[in-house]
């Protein structure tokens, strides 16, 4: 195995102490020196700066430079519809196997203006180099070129006003949307987006500017910097589902609850119906409902309980599985994300569900999600 690759700040997340790790390939800055939970708290108060140059960042074209071919062989292979999609809209999409099951989740932006078109595409980082193999058996007519440069995430009730000193234009966007800034001077990709539940951005930063433009934003009363680490307790306490422990290959779209992400035009009846990896499995679940599905779950004891914990009925009858759990920094008691049996989750309200905490079995209750309220800017 490959030593770590070490993303483009790493000298800035050393000069101040961070606590480095491995993650999905990258050296990445697990937590600083004021801890994980301030981290979290600060983000839902002001404005916390994340690292996340180990996504892979992806410029989409087709061959021919017809906007025709980047939509057709697109639609082929992802369960999204272009027509009608504004140029500099940025929507959720997956990669689908053969059974509706999730092999990476995705972020797209469309950019168009009537003669050229192309798509900027975010993966996850443990999946860049599978996503583009599998997008190029998928898509022989397009053309897939890395972006080499920075990504960082500014999240937080204050984001807005810090970046908008930079770049009065950071105002004017709505949650996914997304623009070119100027940030000393420089172009930067952006869209007003992120993985926390709170209002922010991700920016793309060209390499030359990076550490120049990351130093501003730090320098501000409002920022810090944030890890990994806040960057997983906030995306659970917003309800959002991770790769590789909420959904992946055996989890389908239906079953994670993500199913907003499927166009109409694409489903049963659409103008567009099927026509993507995975489809016949997914329109099936759609109508029929799935045997499991990702839920919340909440606990009012002391006990925290983690992932892979099996959730147990009245009989002691294994009817799930806990994929993320935390004891929730801003409401202090443990938030989980669980795949439950259909019939565990309609029968919960007269039969109780438990977790196996070793010789423990303390009840955990079905929630509605998010278990901290989302505040984007729409």
């Amino acid at each position: 195995m490959s030593d770590p690759k070490n993303v483009p700040l790493a000298a800035m997340h050393e000069a101040v102490g961070a606590r480095m790790g491995p993650f999905a390939g990258w050296n990445m800055p697990i937590q600083y020196p004021g801890g994980l939970k301030a981290e979290h708290l600060h983000t839902r108060e002001a404005a916390s700066l994340f690292d996340v140059s180990h996504m892979g960042q992806l410029r989409v074209t087709a061959a021919d430079g017809r906007p025709s071919t980047l939509h057709t062989q697109l639609e082929a292979a992802l369960p999204v519809d272009f027509d009608n999609w504004p140029s500099g809209q940025q929507k959720y999409s997956f990669l689908l196997n053969d059974n509706g099951g999730i092999e990476d989740d995705l972020m797209l932006v469309h950019l168009h203006d009537g003669l050229n078109a192309e798509v900027r595409l975010i993966t996850n980082a443990g999946n860049r180099e599978a996503d583009l193999r599998w997008l190029e058996a998928q898509c022989p007519q397009l053309r897939f070129e890395w972006i080499d440069a920075a990504l960082v995430a500014l999240q937080g009730p204050q984001a807005e006003q810090v970046l908008a000193a930079l770049d009065p234009a950071a105002a004017a966007l709505r949650f996914m949307q997304a623009t070119t800034l100027k940030l000393l001077g420089a172009d930067c990709f952006a869209t007003r987006s992120g993985y926390t539940g709170e209002d922010g951005y991700e920016i793309s930063l060209p390499l030359e500017h990076a550490q120049v433009i990351c130093a501003r934003l730090i320098g501000r009363d409002e920022v810090r910097w944030a890890g990994l680490g806040a960057r997983d307790t906030l995306r659970l306490e917003a309800g959002l589902a991770l790769h590789g422990n909420d959904i992946g290959p055996t989890v389908t779209v239906v079953e994670a609850g993500l199913a907003f992400a499927i166009p109409k035009s694409r489903r049963a009846g659409g103008t567009k119906a099927g026509g993507f990896p995975g489809a016949e499995t997914i329109l099936r679940q759609l109508a029929e409902g799935p045997q499991r599905r990702l839920v919340g779950l909440v606990s009012h004891g002391a006990i925290p309980i983690r992932a892979h914990t099996a959730l147990v009925g009245p009989d002691d009858a294994r009817v799930g599985e806990v994929t993320s759990g935390t004891v929730s920094p801003s409401l202090g008691h443990p938030v989980m994300l669980a795949l439950v049996e259909r019939r565990a989750i309609e029968h919960a309200a007269t039969e109780p569900l438990h977790a196996m905490v070793r010789d423990k079995r303390p009840p955990v209750q079905i929630t509605p999600l998010p278990f901290v309220p989302k505040r984007y800017k729409r």
